[in-house]
């Protein structure tokens, strides 16, 4: 097995990782895909491509676009269809499948030193791998596999009266995981498949095909899988069935993996990386040479240092603040009446926009202190938060107007003031990821550069994964609700089927059709104090079904009693302040004064190999100091 990757690949690690290692740039609840980089636009691009890296830039551009397919799935489209029939807590339990992305720092020294140049099947004969075709090309396959079995059950799963969220939540874990190893094997690949004057491209490449997967999997089959959106904009007649299924769309995305592995292995060698073998074998970085284990004993040294541990906690809190934001906000818009397609169309028209400003953000985190722009990205993602909160608390109120405009009764302006949202929060998002990637590419010694990175890049995306399944968890625990069953079939329940006078027959049935425990429950529940019959809405309480709100068997109970379920106490709210407040608090107490701190320490002390010679150094004076102060008590005596 060989371990060598060349050192001017070291040098270019950064551009090629951040994107998907850093974090998945939220925009109101669902993940938007990777920002532009500051090395993006700081890189000045070569005159020309040489063909061979014309086709590398597609290779890669492809590979990225299908990494972005179970993405997309996992961080966004699941969560809205298991919405309807899941709480906010359950839906934390998904949130827990795409954890791979956040802990793949385990495993990628692995996929960096375990390959094998070849592979010999039957029918096929010797097929050519390599250091990154080794993991690529079963990972692919497996995913090809996952994605075809999923699109067989996916519909059994989904359209069952109570869904099996832990099976889910484990099938699409095993889904991400290896989505998740493959973004490790194609990262590294990018490196050489391109020339060194055009290593720019790998994070450009990077960037688009990702977006365009994600995308396509997130917004575009959100608005092709709504069947009203398919009526509106896609038909000529209406009909009860969308245009595009899951399990339709998971079929095609498995044969696509299946196809393009099949070129992959058969047909594509991994040219560049044998010519760097030829070529500069005495040219090995220090990062080449310490193999696995070495790997993981660089990364302890690194955590060893106090700035490392400081910098690695501000990651693992700084997310805190819009963390409800980002994961409920969404859902909470759909469950208010903002239809899935015209959200996906807000998101879609947000696109745009964050390529341009995602340029502009690069240029202001130029320079040495890109934590400025960062800092600045954190406060705004607090304000918009609160913005987010006004915004879907109006948002009942402007489904009642009947404002003719695109979702429903949602007027014009008020659909313009969710995108303008969305942008300006997304524009804040991108400032930040874009600051933090360049900071990380600052301080990232340049002889472990590649394990340097994907350490701080992991941590940081595990900073706005971890606390998401707590804060799916206080949505629902914070919520109150209560059943309210009207008051002729609380009469009705009471009387049993004979006597039942002038109630509608709707009524009988639904008092007729409900369990000897609900009859006893409606014959003794509480009324709402009103007694006369010209009560505007008389209703009675049923304390079994309090819960209909968050838990399955009240809401059924409720639903079973002809009841409504009302939500009293909105643990959005609630939850989502409660972020905002410990992130303010910890800004002010941590955040800030620790990353000013940061930003002006010395590019060296980040250093693995610069730390531990100052220290040497240091050590030397010391001892220099007690020779000296020895030699003086001599002359004294």
């Amino acid at each position: 097995m060989s371990s060598s990757i060349r050192k001017r690949e070291t040098n270019s690690k950064a551009q090629a990782r951040q994107a998907i290692d850093g974090e998945l740039a939220p925009v109101n609840g669902h993940a938007a895909g990777p920002a532009l980089t500051a090395e993006d636009e700081d890189a000045e691009p070569p005159s020309s491509l040489a063909k061979g890296d014309v086709r590398a830039i597609v290779l890669l551009v492809i590979l990225y676009l299908l990494q972005g397919i179970p993405v997309g799935l996992a961080f966004g489209t699941m969560p809205f269809l298991l919405k309807s029939k899941l709480s906010y807590a359950e839906i934390g339990t998904f949130a827990l499948s795409t954890y791979p992305y956040s802990l793949k720092l385990a495993w990628s020294p692995i996929v960096d030193s375990w390959w094998t140049s070849h592979l010999t099947l039957p029918l096929f004969g010797r097929i050519g791998l390599g250091r990154r075709k080794s993991w690529i090309v079963p990972v692919q396959l497996i995913v090809g596999g996952i994605l075809w079995f999923l699109s067989t059950n996916v519909d059994g799963l989904l359209l069952a009266d109570k869904p099996p969220v832990n099976l889910i939540t484990a099938l699409f874990f095993v889904l991400v995981l290896f989505a998740a190893t493959q973004d490790i094997a194609v990262d590294g690949w990018a490196l050489t498949l391109l020339s060194q004057e055009n290593l720019s491209y790998a994070s450009t490449a990077q960037t688009v095909g990702l977006n365009i997967g994600y995308f396509m999997s997130f917004t575009v089959f959100l608005a092709l899988n709504s069947v009203e959106f398919s009526n509106k904009y896609l038909r000529t007649r209406s009909l009860d069935y969308p245009v595009l299924s899951l399990s339709a769309y998971l079929k095609v995305a498995a044969v696509a993996f299946v196809a393009v592995t099949t070129w992959l292995a058969l047909f594509q060698d991994e040219e560049a990386e044998k010519k760097e073998k030829k070529n500069d074998d005495a040219e090995a970085s220090l990062e080449d040479e310490m193999g696995l284990k070495g790997a993981y004993e660089v990364m302890w040294k690194i955590c060893k240092l106090k700035h490392v541990q400081i910098f690695l906690l501000i990651h693992l809190v700084a997310k805190i603040g819009f963390q409800a934001n980002e994961a409920v906000t969404g859902l909470k818009l759909v469950e208010k009446g903002f239809s899935k397609e015209d959200l996906a169309l807000t998101v879609l028209i947000d696109f745009p926009f964050q390529i341009v400003l995602g340029y502009l953000a690069a240029r202001w985190s130029r320079g040495e202190k890109a934590l400025t722009p960062w800092l600045w990205g954190y406060v705004a993602r607090l304000g918009f938060a609160v913005v987010s909160m006004g915004i879907v608390a109006g948002l009942g109120a402007q489904q009642g107007t009947g404002g003719g405009g695109a979702s429903g009764g949602i007027g014009l302006a008020y659909f313009a003031l969710i995108i303008l949202s969305t942008v300006a929060g997304s524009f804040a998002s991108t400032v930040q990821f874009v600051g933090i990637s360049a900071f990380h590419t600052q301080i990232a010694d340049p002889l472990i550069g590649g394990t340097y990175m994907t350490l701080l890049n992991t941590v940081s995306n595990l900073g706005g994964t971890w606390p998401r399944y707590f804060v799916l968890k206080a949505v629902d625990a914070w919520t109150t609700s209560e059943c309210r069953v009207p008051q002729e079939v609380a009469d009705a329940a009471s009387r049993g089927k004979k006597g039942m006078g002038s109630v509608p027959p709707d009524v009988v049935r639904a008092a007729a059709g409900s369990s000897e425990a609900l009859l006893e429950q409606l014959s003794k529940a509480p009324s709402n104090g009103s007694t006369s019959a010209a009560a505007t809405q008389p209703y009675v309480l049923l304390p079994a079904a309090s819960a209909c709100a968050t838990e399955d068997a009240a809401r059924t109970a409720c639903l079973a009693s002809s009841g409504s379920c009302v939500t009293t106490r909105d643990g959005y709210y609630a939850t989502s302040t409660a972020c905002v407040v410990v992130g303010l608090v910890l800004l002010v107490v941590f955040i800030l004064p620790q990353s000013l701190k940061l930003q002006r320490m010395g590019v060296e002390e980040w250093r693995v190999t610069g730390s531990e010679a100052k220290k040497a150094e240091e050590k030397e004076e010391e001892k220099a100091k007690g020779k000296r102060k020895g030699k003086g008590k001599k002359k004294e005596l």
